[in-house]
């Protein structure tokens, strides 16, 4: 994978925690579970929605976990074996633990989850941000 170009211009101001995402992000997991990331039209004075859903078959609620902290959404996946000793002639169904983890953009609030015949939904909202003109007064220096 070909790295992606320095942020450092000097027109970019502030943005060297973006890169450090970046690099987060590229480092990522193995593709397990896969997942879909859907854009929800806003509507009914709602603001713009996304919904990311992972394919979670054979995960109960109790086995799931999904948390926010600081900018990152992570769920985390945790199943074991039921102990029982029983003779497989295929076993293509494993027992898998998994962490997925999105970078979420300022403003981003997750909404809800819903777990649905094996598919595990996170709505979030982007809220329209409030666009803001404050003019800076310059001093004299006499």
């Amino acid at each position: 994978m070909s790295r992606m170009p320095s942020l450092s211009s000097p027109f970019l101001l502030g943005f060297d925690q973006l890169e450090r995402v970046l690099d987060r992000v590229a480092k990522a997991g193995d593709g397990y579970p896969p997942y879909n990331i859907e854009r929800i039209a806003p509507g009914g004075g709602e603001p713009e929605r996304l919904r990311i859903t992972l394919a979670v078959a054979g995960f109960t609620r109790d086995q799931l976990d999904v948390t926010v902290e600081e900018s990152q959404l992570t769920i985390r996946g945790r199943q074991q074996d039921d102990g029982e000793t029983r003779n497989f002639i295929h076993r293509g169904i494993a027992a898998r633990q998994f962490q997925r983890v999105f970078v979420l953009a300022d403003g981003m609030e997750v909404i809800g989850a819903d777990l649905k015949n094996g598919l595990l939904s996170i709505d979030l909202a982007r809220p329209e941000p409030e666009r803001i003109v404050r003019r800076i007064d310059i001093a004299a220096q006499d």
